[in-house]
């Protein structure tokens, strides 16, 4: 079968169609991330704090991270409220012995599963209800913050007009492809939410470094309209309530948390699913904007092949080089943003593996998400 060259011409034409959506989402989303600053303040004030942490099983990790919590150099009255959910391990012990040495730790012990409501959305409720304060900070037992100015950093954002302030999870730098590859995934994913609360759009958050007002989780009934879905406690209830005048970010590099990474891929993608799952429950302007960007993404690769082998090579290099040279600068300065910045390097490498890693993932579109607690 003889292929009409007018077919090869259609092709380079979605290509440089494809090319374009990319910059287009480079120059008016991403860039916001890239060149952003924060508001100089005049005044700094510290406001009463509640961190609110959930566990299950987590005793070797509560051992870990809970001293960097613990320990922050906030002067103002604040809590830790520790929810220890239906755990079969040592962690309520570990808890009782930084209460000898930390009394703004509250600990409350679940022993009762919560019936029709799947994941950690009860644990949190009951943690929220019982905070103290009317600001609430969320993070995870598998997560230390990334200085002693972490919690002072995060409240620092919230104006009488601010309701939900967005952090960033990161992961720890450690050896390996697999390291990288997980670190680029949560950077690529922080660029998109961080990016658009920027822009206006907020759309999710991260469970690991999350901040809002009690007042805006009660006023919303909590997560009782998605208390059925499995996740979503962190990014479909901020997708449910954040908007363009209540929502701030921060990218302080002293407002970062840290995790450890998985360790085996099975173990990565059986986390990714779960959190993919929670996308079709997305307002429909969210599942436009980011279904458009990676539906262009995941094409730029096979187009770019098939242009160069049967259009013309250096028109399409052309092309492709104009999404590389703003891909790089916009890259370079937000991976600098977020300390990240041994990433940039291998960003050639890692945007075409984003061809194959949305392969791999495609499952989670129609796969249910698993019910279990993280």
């Amino acid at each position: 079968m003889i292929i009409p060259p007018i077919a090869w011409t259609i092709v380079f034409g979605i290509f440089c169609a494809v090319i374009l959506i990319q910059v287009i989402y480079y120059l008016f989303f991403f860039r916001r991330l890239a060149f952003f600053k924060a508001p100089e303040k005049q005044l700094i004030t510290e406001h009463p704090v509640s961190v609110i942490i959930c566990a299950r099983d987590e005793a070797d990790n509560l051992a870990r991270n809970l001293p960097g919590v613990l320990v922050q150099d906030y002067k103002t009255t604040h809590e830790v409220v520790i929810v220890n959910d239906n755990s079969t391990d040592e962690g309520r012990y570990v808890i009782d012995e930084f209460r000898k040495s930390f009394k703004n730790i509250n600990h409350i012990q679940l022993t009762q599963e919560a019936k029709m409501i799947s994941g950690k959305k009860f644990p949190l409720s009951i943690g929220i209800k019982s905070a103290k304060y009317e600001i609430v900070l969320l993070t995870d037992a598998d997560c230390t913050p990334a200085s002693e100015f972490w919690m002072q950093k995060m409240q620092d954002a919230y104006d009488e007009d601010t309701e939900i302030v967005l952090g960033y999870g990161a992961y720890h730098k450690r050896s390996g492809l697999l390291n990288k590859l997980i670190r680029f995934e949560t950077f690529h994913t922080a660029l998109q939410y961080l990016s658009y609360a920027l822009a206006g759009t907020p759309y999710m958050g991260v469970g690991r470094n999350l901040s809002y007002k009690k007042e805006v989780f009660l006023r919303n009934k909590g997560f009782s309209s998605i208390n059925q879905i499995p996740s979503g406690d962190d990014d479909l209830f901020i997708n449910q309530v954040a908007t363009k005048y209540n929502t701030k970010v921060v990218v302080d590099k002293d407002a970062h948390t840290l995790s450890e990474p998985k360790k085996r891929w099975s173990d990565w993608m059986t986390q990714k699913y779960r959190h993919y799952t929670t996308g079709r429950y997305y307002k429909p302007k969210h599942k436009f904007l980011l279904g458009l960007y990676s539906l262009s993404l995941f094409l730029i690769y096979p187009l770019l092949a098939v242009s160069i082998l049967f259009f013309n090579w250096w028109m399409a290099l052309a092309v492709y080089g104009l999404r590389l040279l703003v891909q790089a600068v916009i890259l370079f300065r937000s991976m600098k943003k977020l300390n990240e910045s041994d990433l940039w390097p291998w960003f050639i490498f890692l945007d075409i593996w984003q061809f194959f890693y949305y392969i791999f993932t495609v499952p989670a579109i129609w796969k249910a998400p698993r019910k279990n607690w993280d």
